[in-house]
């Protein structure tokens, strides 16, 4: 299926202006990463703790209804999750493990109130403290770290170390660009979100194998060809399976923006951010790098 045939467009003329975007996005990423570990971002109740309240209802109830009472009851940025046949409702806020009595009597009376005829119990009543917090903080950037290291040994074993070298630049500036944008945004930096990060990463490494293999392809039958007219004849040769695959991806990630709910809302536009950009970087980005290191010899590949 190619809906874009025999292109010529001249991606490695254009990369100094990359270099420049994605330097931006990047110096964002790296101000982000600075600022959350000092707490001076949007953090969810998962980094800095917090408590987290379960009820469970007679019958189903509206999920919108139950968030539109509690921010009228000045109950703001709780993190709400209906489950368990409409009927079960996971109530998170950023409350002190001290306040935990408190905010729960407070919720139960608010809900009597307004669901008088929908009755509930509270099913658990847990609290996240602030070193657990710390710790999974510590244990994000750790999953964040292995999964780059697991890139760079992977696509160095498939190919050659300066195309894992340039895989792991690229995945790096894609994740650090979402992060950037979400510290930008003020957007609540969560588990959830650490998730869409790893998953953007994978994405992000498929998407560039599949340019990076088309290159190595192509050096090895070169004739007299130079090296950046074949890294930009192989982009344009895989232009169409990209364009494919990330805008089908990207329909799927527009219908749960839209009609996802607000419980996973920014984890579908953290995977739309990721889509986008890691697309961006597997042409712009890795390809580019490439020349980088080609060497006196202009080689690539043994």
């Amino acid at each position: 299926m190619e809906l874009i045939k025999n292109t010529k467009i001249d991606f490695i003329g254009k990369r100094y202006y990359a270099f420049v975007f994605s330097a931006i996005l990047a110096l964002v990423g790296i101000v982000a990463v600075v600022l959350i570990p000092m707490g001076k971002a949007n953090l969810g109740i998962d980094f800095t703790g917090g408590v987290a309240i379960q009820l469970k209802f007679e019958k189903p109830f509206v999920l919108e209804n139950a968030r539109t009472i509690l921010d009228k009851d000045g109950f703001k940025d709780t993190e709400l999750q209906q489950f368990a046949g409409n009927n079960r409702l996971l109530i998170r806020l950023k409350k002190t493990e001290g306040e935990l009595k408190i905010t729960s009597d407070k919720i139960t009376e608010v809900f009597i109130k307004e669901f008088a005829d929908n009755k509930f119990i509270i099913e658990s009543t847990t609290a996240v403290g602030p070193t657990v917090g710390q710790k999974l903080q510590k244990d994000a950037l750790w999953a964040v770290g292995i999964s780059l290291l697991g890139i760079l040994i992977y696509v160095a074993w498939r190919f050659e170390l300066i195309f894992g070298i340039a895989a792991v630049i690229a995945t790096f500036h894609d994740v650090l660009a979402v992060l950037g944008v979400f510290y930008v945004l003020n957007k609540e930096i969560n588990l959830l979100i650490i998730t869409a990060l790893l998953t953007l990463a994978g994405y992000s490494l498929t998407d560039t194998v599949v340019v990076f293999d088309r290159i190595r392809e192509n050096l090895r039958k070169r004739g007299k060809e130079v090296i950046e007219d074949i890294i930009n004849r192989s982009i344009n040769e895989v232009l169409s399976r990209t364009v494919v695959t990330s805008g089908t991806t990207l329909l799927v990630l527009i219908a749960l923006l839209i009609a996802g709910g607000e419980v996973i809302h920014d984890f579908s536009l953290a995977l739309f951010l990721g889509v986008l950009v890691g697309t961006y970087s597997s042409i712009f980005v890795a390809s580019p790098l490439l020349l980088l290191w080609k060497g006196k010899r202009g080689r690539l590949i043994r």
